[in-house]
């Protein structure tokens, strides 16, 4: 992926986080349909995003849950009409994985006692 390629494919993760809606894209050689929790990148640079895995390909075997996928490594994505249920529980906005941050859903509030 190109440096222009990445930067769309961050602008396009950040739009589908603020509209709510989930992401399908290639990935690993595997279609996957994610939900968007955070867009940024690494201590070294690396463009990432944070993800929840809904459905799709997996190469460590768990279908569900979450994922950092760097975007340089990302195929096609679109942004589809399904509805985003982040943040998913156990959503740190604070991930170690991504001190820079571009976009980032807001963590769950938990309910007082």
């Amino acid at each position: 992926m190109t440096r222009q390629n990445k930067t769309i494919g961050a602008a396009l993760a950040c739009v589908a986080l603020r509209q709510g809606r989930r992401v399908e894209l290639q990935y690993g050689g595997y279609t996957r349909t994610v939900e968007v929790h955070a867009v940024g990148a690494t201590a070294i640079g690396h463009p990432v995003v944070l993800v929840w895995q809904v459905s799709g390909g997996r190469v460590s075997g768990q279908a569900e849950g979450w994922k950092l996928l760097r975007l340089d490594e990302l195929g096609p994505m679109v942004v589809t009409q399904e509805t985003s249920l982040a943040p998913r529980p156990g959503f740190n906005p604070d991930h170690n994985a991504m001190p820079i941050v571009h976009c980032r859903c807001q963590a769950a509030e938990t309910p007082q006692a």
